[in-house]
């Protein structure tokens, strides 16, 4: 098998640090109004995103190998995932119950 490397210019790597602290900021907002549904559902596509990314990398462009320094995100993608998606059925259960107290 072939190694390949690729250069990452500085375009690149602000590009990324950019992503980076933008999808932590909306993370962040999440936790701490995790109530607001738009916030919440916006941040679990921040995750899809994220694990997309470090997927299609490894898979479809090779640009990336399962290293630790991958693998990493992709745990954190798919845990956050798939508690988010715990998460949301809460949400859901609450939204209703605050409909039923109303009427």
């Amino acid at each position: 098998s072939s190694l390949f490397l690729y250069a990452v210019n500085g375009l690149q790597a602000r590009t990324f640090g950019v992503w980076t602290l933008l999808s932590s900021v909306i993370r962040c907002l999440c936790a701490i109004d995790i109530r607001n549904r738009t916030l919440y559902h916006i941040t679990l596509f921040t995750f899809f995103l994220a694990l997309a990314h470090f997927l299609s990398e490894v898979f479809i462009y090779h640009t990336a190998a399962l290293t630790i320094g991958v693998m990493a995100p992709l745990m954190v993608a798919s845990f956050s995932i798939m508690g988010m998606l715990i998460g949301l059925q809460y949400l859901e259960v609450e939204a209703l119950s605050q409909n039923k107290k109303k009427n």
